[in-house]
């Protein structure tokens, strides 16, 4: 396609109005719909969680019942407390996907919006749907290359929904029928809702909602702007109170990210799958930690000390000396905690979190021996490298064992597999689904683009589900 010469805000508005099925490669829809699958699962994991419980309770006691399904739960509300509340339970359990250089989860912010414009009255078919949905996965990641990604998370935002709302709004824009002006305005109106701290990491509840807050607040400035509400104009370049002017202050900021090589590098490939149900910055260490156990019999008791060098953003994200007991997303997000239950247990899923092994003997007395380091030498390294983990574990005897990783398993340089997202839903969906109802989603959902409407995919995600954690 071709893209005008204008300014980043119109060129990118521009791009995703005219974005049409076919200017997506197969492989690219092909990946777009398996993102969507451990979306999906990620969401019906997270629906029955207890914090996930109260969350739906006390937005639908604000908002009451309404035409949107809330998944998982039998329960229904007003469009945008769905899209609150749906983003909210896929990231309800650190399982669903993120963006390695522009640090945010899609599938949050993309699936809910979709959801809810396919119950708004709005003529939504799968081939639709699909072609949103890669809209959003490649407008998100670009606003955040723009803010140079992950150095927003070491600066303390949140990076997801501050780039997020630009994501749910250029979903519900497309699906919408926004014109090319609309959609700018769309992004205007995102873009001066963007926000969210990352002190939520340590204790909230909130955290989990935080990308539920962009995803809200996207679907309202498309859902605006369809009514001819106006928004900011040119909202990225604005030199004064502009989105990249403001957020990006002293951090030199580059608009040309935003439309560099649009419809060419696909975002979409690049977005990771998770393996392991933590941060995504602490998926390197979790991975040494799983490479040594195997490679090496660990007498975890016979540990004298655990050694962890990572880069700023993942030192700042990750690291802070943990007390116990910590919460799940304060263990989800702690360093020390992961490696140590990593060691313990030879996973990182569900069961790692439950209130018994956040406050386990075991667990804590590994934690008590790590240590972790800035490694500066990470700070300057290629983007998709600021990952990097070094983990040495020192044994009473003195033994060392020691285990480098550049870059986990589901960077584009080793991504997590279709086989492997499949296998990813399958397990973790089994506990709350029936094996009919768990491949039923699975159909639709990898079939999305033959659907003629999301009706079923709907009628499929909305009974309640077994909580994971029961």
């Amino acid at each position: 396609m071709d893209i005008p010469q204008r300014g980043v805000t119109a060129q990118l508005a521009a791009w995703v109005h005219g974005l049409k099925p076919d200017d997506i490669p197969e492989r690219v829809r092909t990946r777009a719909k398996y993102l969507l699958l451990d979306g999906v699962g990620a969401a019906l994991v997270g629906a029955q969680l207890p914090w996930s419980r109260v969350a739906t309770d006390s937005v639908l006691a604000i908002e009451g019942a309404g035409e949107s399904i809330v998944v998982g739960t039998s329960r229904t509300t007003s469009a945008p407390a769905a899209v609150l509340l749906n983003s909210t339970f896929v990231q309800g359990f650190e399982l669903d996907d993120f963006h390695p250089i522009a640090p945010l989860h899609s599938d949050s912010l993309v699936i809910p919006a979709i959801l809810a414009m396919a119950q708004a009255g709005f003529d939504v078919s799968g081939a639709d749907a699909l072609t949103a949905a890669v809209a959003g996965f490649e407008v998100g990641p670009r606003v955040g290359r723009a803010l140079h990604g992950s150095q927003m998370l070491s600066r303390g935002w949140h990076s997801g929904p501050v780039f997020g709302t630009h994501t749910a709004a250029m979903t519900t824009g497309k699906l919408c029928g926004l014109d090319a002006a609309q959609l700018e305005d769309a992004l205007g109106m995102a873009g001066t809702q963007s926000g969210g701290l990352m002190a939520a990491q340590y204790e909230a509840m909130s955290k989990r909602m935080q990308h539920g807050f962009a995803a809200r607040n996207g679907f309202y400035a498309a859902r605006l702007a369809a009514g001819g509400y106006t928004g900011i104009k040119a909202v990225f370049e604005r030199e004064y109170g502009g989105f990249l002017a403001v957020f990006g202050e002293g951090h030199d900021p580059a608009p040309e990210e935003i439309v560099a090589q649009l419809g060419e590098r696909w975002e979409t490939e690049i977005i990771m799958v998770k393996s392991f149900a933590a941060m995504g910055g602490l998926h390197g260490a979790v991975e040494a930690a799983l490479a040594l156990r195997s490679e090496h019999t660990i007498d975890v008791d016979q540990i004298d000390r655990i050694d962890v060098a990572v880069g700023d953003t993942v030192y700042h994200h990750g690291w802070w000396p943990p007390e116990r007991p910590l919460t799940p997303i304060g263990a989800q997000m702690n360093i020390a905690y992961a490696v140590s239950v990593a060691l313990c247990d030879g996973q990182v899923l569900t069961r790692q979190f439950t209130s018994e092994r956040l406050d386990a003997d075991d667990v804590w007395a590994l934690i008590d021996r790590v240590r972790v380091r800035h490694a500066t030498e990470y700070d300057t390294a290629e983007p998709h490298k600021r990952f990097a983990t070094d983990l040495r574990i020192t044994m009473r005897d003195g033994t060392e064992l020691a285990k480098h990783v550049v870059m986990p398993h589901g960077s584009p340089f080793d991504p997590v597999t279709a086989q492997e997202i499949v296998d990813k839903y399958r397990r973790l969906t089994e506990p709350a689904l029936t094996p009919a109802r768990q491949n039923a989603i699975e159909t639709a959902v990898l079939g999305l683009d033959e659907a003629g409407d999301l009706n079923e995919l709907i009628d499929l995600l909305a009974p309640a589900v077994t909580g994971v954690l029961d």
